[in-house]
């Protein structure tokens, strides 16, 4: 990937959106190797941190609208970007803001019955010291911050406005904690010109987002590098991390998201290698780790991990 221009891109009243659409106008259209610095805000589309009372009433900025999903900035649209290609997005920054809200129980889903809190919600909030990389919430525990965009994606080739809550094959809501910066993620490509969103900022979560939320902040800084590649053919979310490569599967359960997961490693194993999925199988038995990335949004999602010089 070359080195190109800096565009800066605001969620303002131009981007921001609360769903996905391939009919929505680009806001600011680059070439690969352009790179792009957003500022999001947090999935609430707070005004401001949290100050207590109920937490469905705080104050939102003045885009939001009932019915919408996470407060998205975009659309970014890339040249030359066509179905059957791979949008490359290098995560070159990711800057909290100094802010940032947990908030679990109160919706009725089945894991929040299980959990027994539907009748009420539990909220922590945090207070995000960047420069020490500590988040410390109103009970005084303190956590370390591993901060990353739970929203990179494009819209489904299906015309209208597509809720931003389930993540898909070419992104979206994929909560996958190891998209920090430093990682390279790919996409394939659904329309013409990528129409790439982003949003959902976490300073930290745990694999599975077991409660529904991380620590959902706004971003002050997120710098992205644009690519394309026509010589990767992709059924799914693939990224080259500080973790490892990964390779993500989305699914109804948890063992067709693995099945998805594991069959996307498969292939890497034989691009990295030069194996066959014959071989790809007991290479990826001994060597690749599964977890669960999210079981929170409608679709489950599993990660499979092949950390580096596992297989030399």
């Amino acid at each position: 990937m070359t080195m190109g221009a800096m565009i800066l891109l605001e969620p303002d009243d131009r981007a921001l959106h609360g769903y996905f659409s391939r009919d929505y106008a680009p806001v600011v259209t680059v070439a690969p190797g352009d790179s792009v610095r957003v500022r999001t805000l947090d999935a609430f589309w707070s005004a401001g941190p949290f100050a207590g009372g109920e937490h469905a009433d705080r104050p939102k900025v003045p885009q939001h609208r009932s019915g919408y999903g996470h407060a998205l900035t975009g659309p970014i649209a890339v040249t030359g970007a066509q179905p059957g290609m791979a949008l490359e997005v290098r995560i070159d920054a990711v800057v909290p803001a100094s802010w940032g809200t947990t908030v679990s129980g109160g919706r009725p889903t089945s894991f929040n019955t299980r959990y027994g809190v539907t009748d009420s919600t539990v909220v922590h909030t945090w207070d995000l010291d960047v420069t020490a990389g500590i988040g410390r919430n109103q009970y005084g525990h303190s956590v370390a911050l591993h901060p990353f965009l739970g929203v990179m994606g494009m819209p489904p080739a299906e015309a209208g406005e597509h809720s931003t809550i389930p993540p898909r094959t070419h992104g979206g809501n994929l909560d996958c904690k190891e998209l920090v910066t430093g990682s390279t993620l790919y996409l394939p490509v659904p329309v013409p010109d990528a129409l790439f969103s982003v949003g959902d900022g976490h300073a930290r979560q745990g694999d599975g987002e077991v409660g529904g939320t991380a620590i959902e902040c706004p971003m002050d800084r997120v710098d992205l590098t644009f690519g394309l590649r026509e010589d990767l053919t992709l059924t799914g979310p693939v990224a080259h991390t500080p973790a490892g490569w990964v390779t993500m599967g989305l699914g109804d359960n948890q063992t067709d998201a693995t099945y998805h997961a594991l069959e996307s490693m498969f292939a890497l194993l034989g691009r990295l290698y030069g194996v066959s999925r014959r071989d790809a199988i007991p290479l990826a038995s001994v060597a690749v780790d599964l977890r669960v990335t999210q079981i929170v949004n409608h679709v489950v999602g599993v990660h499979a991990v092949l950390p580096p010089g596992a297989i030399r």
